[in-house]
């Protein structure tokens, strides 16, 4: 089974009186449901996750760079579970939107996405990590090579990746919604590429956010202690 940025199997979408903005603006995340299928389409600061699962069972994701010009989202693929020699490739998709549905072309059809969220929140952007707390020290990380680790959020919505693009590889991943308040930073897992019992988990953290770094501490799943800093990339 391939995975493309948009693929579903036996859709049939609607169009109805649906109107194109001015200006574009896709910025946040976005969701379509079909029987057991579900797909989660996050868009953060030049960069795109689409994640498909069915039920509990995670997929396959993809995701990397985009802009938009000309009312076509432009991409360049960074990973894909599913089929890595797809990594590197650029692909456009042709899209309209409105304040409440994404419609976007692709090579095998059209989808109808429901606006989720806006992408605007405190935390909103996309992070990689960039500091850890080891033996009572905190530690910068340097990652080698091309292997990296971000941290997408919108202003509802989370999911992190491990990748090494210049390897074509994908490690794992994760996502679902969460919450900050109060100093209080707390994920509900509702896909996990490498457990899929995690899925339905609740996890809490202490996070707080000093410039453009993000702390980030408390239990992982597998119940360790962490304590990370997160860096944000780009501009909101």
């Amino acid at each position: 089974m391939k995975l493309f940025l948009f693929s579903i199997l036996a859709l049939t979408v609607s169009f109805t009186n649906l109107k194109a903005q001015s200006t574009p603006e896709v910025k946040g995340a976005w969701q379509l449901n079909q029987d057991e299928t579900k797909h989660h389409l996050f868009f953060q600061n030049g960069f795109y996750f689409h994640t498909v699962q069915q039920g509990n069972v995670f997929v396959g994701t993809n995701g990397g760079l985009y802009e938009i010009k000309d009312n076509t989202i432009i991409t360049k693929v960074l990973f894909n579970s599913l089929d890595s020699t797809k990594v590197g490739s650029k692909i456009d998709y042709p899209f309209s939107v409105t304040t409440t549905e994404l419609v976007v072309t692709a090579p095998d059809g059209q989808a109808t996405f429901q606006r989720v969220d806006d992408g605007n929140a405190p935390l909103a952007g996309v992070w990689h990590i960039t500091g850890r707390m080891q033996d009572g020290k905190l530690s910068p990380i340097h990652q080698t090579g091309t292997r990296q680790t971000y941290k997408l959020l919108t202003g509802t919505k989370f999911q992190w990746v491990a990748i090494d693009p210049g390897k074509k590889q994908f490690s794992g991943t994760g996502g679902g919604s969460y919450t900050f308040k109060d100093g209080k930073y707390v994920e509900n897992i509702e896909f996990f590429s490498r457990d899929n019992t995690r899925v339905g988990a609740s996890l809490s953290f202490d996070g707080k956010l000093e410039d453009r770094n993000w702390h980030h501490s408390g239990l992982s799943s597998k119940g360790d202690k962490i304590y990370e800093i997160w860096s944000k990339i780009g501009d909101n």
